[in-house]
């Protein structure tokens, strides 16, 4: 048993997409990281006692044999330009790597290519760079995004030829310099734990941590463990019906490895709190706990009256208007209360989204 005493929320209201919507500052958009990790702000989200922080003062708020659980996924240089053999400019968006050199992309083009169609990526194979021919679309005929055969193995061409996948929503310059990395993005678009390429977008709450805070919880008693979750493109994906029941989640490949398994069942014996770092951390435990499987494609969709299992206490961004990570934090820490939390990070000047500042869920209790 946890040693969180949560607070209660009713189960019984219906939401609508609505519900989740609020006006934000476009200025309060974060275009650049803080100057140091652990110097972006914390809001200390503690019901009745909310505190600004800063995020470097996080292991003072843990306990000594609670459990911290990152998502240690890689961001792979997933944005590729290119053409088609018509000539048509082209971006690919590679969300997954499939076995054979083929993978699964999203594809930026004025017209789509057909079935057999080739792309020459990055200049093309007689220019230094690859082909890419297109098999067909996935998951299946109908589906948003598409099938390609690569012409030599997908990380290292990505690793070659590939850019940073920022969000939509961090400005950079457009013509020649959108086909390279700024150095900062580099190195602070990716989390110091980083170890399996996959993902599209990194797990954004992680980016916080640096080894002056890692080392403070290691003396503090906190103990760490990790998951995985490629996370995916499908992460900004604008929920378009009211009806949030409507909503088709998009899928990710996440893994609990057993060490974290057995980290887990310790951590709660001996009556200390999971915390996740990040949404995506949520959603993989939460898909183990609900739905059994080690490792697989989630789809899990986490919206309020959700029955949390395994997470006590959550690390988190702050996320879009209107998305299904307003509608995960919602169900953990209670809606009213992340409205409250939000108006407060607004009046307060809080950075938002993926280079922005963090806050620190308690998990609430459903009647």
């Amino acid at each position: 048993m946890s040693t969180l005493t949560p607070l209660s929320q009713p189960a019984s209201r219906d939401f609508t997409l609505s519900d989740f919507d609020f006006e934000l500052p476009p200025e309060l958009i974060a275009q650049h990281p803080a100057a140091q990790r652990s110097a972006s702000r914390l809001l200390d989200g503690a019901p009745g006692a909310i505190t600004d922080r800063v995020f470097r003062e996080l292991p003072g708020l843990l306990n000594p044999g609670d459990l911290l659980v990152f998502n240690d996924t890689k961001v792979v240089k997933a944005r590729i330009f290119g053409e088609k053999a018509s000539g048509g400019k082209l971006e690919l968006l590679i969300e997954r790597v499939l076995p054979g050199h083929q993978v699964v992309a999203h594809m930026k083009v004025s017209k789509k290519p057909l079935l057999g169609g080739k792309m020459h990526m990055a200049g093309g194979a007689h220019q230094g760079g690859f082909d890419a021919l297109l098999l067909g679309r996935w998951p299946d005929a109908n589906g948003p995004l598409f099938h390609l055969q690569l012409s030599d193995e997908p990380h290292a061409l990505m690793e070659k030829h590939g850019v940073m996948p920022l969000p939509p929503y961090i400005e950079r310059p457009a013509g020649a310099a959108a086909h390279a990395d700024t150095e900062e993005d580099e190195q602070r678009y990716q989390t110091v734990f980083a170890r399996a390429p996959g993902a599209v977008a990194a797990p954004t709450a992680a980016l916080h941590f640096d080894e002056e805070v890692l080392a403070a919880l290691a003396a503090r008693g906190v103990h760490t463990a990790s998951v995985t979750l490629h996370v995916g493109a499908g992460t900004f994906q604008p929920v378009k019906t009211e009806n949030i029941a409507e909503h088709h989640m998009h899928s990710e490949w996440y893994e609990v490895p057993k060490a974290t398994q057995q980290a887990i069942a310790e951590c709660q014996a001996r009556g200390g709190q999971v915390v996740a770092v990040g949404t995506t951390t949520v959603r993989t435990l939460e898909s183990w706990a609900k739905f059994g499987q080690v490792s697989g494609d989630t789809q899990i969709f986490i919206t309020p009256g959700f029955e949390f299992k395994v997470v006590d206490l959550l690390i988190t961004n702050f996320h879009l208007p209107k998305s299904t990570l307003m509608m995960l934090v919602s169900a953990f820490a209670g809606y009213e209360h992340i409205m409250g939390l939000y108006r407060h990070a607004i009046a307060q000047r809080y950075r938002f989204f993926s280079y922005g500042d963090s806050m620190l869920l308690r998990r609430t209790k459903i009647d």
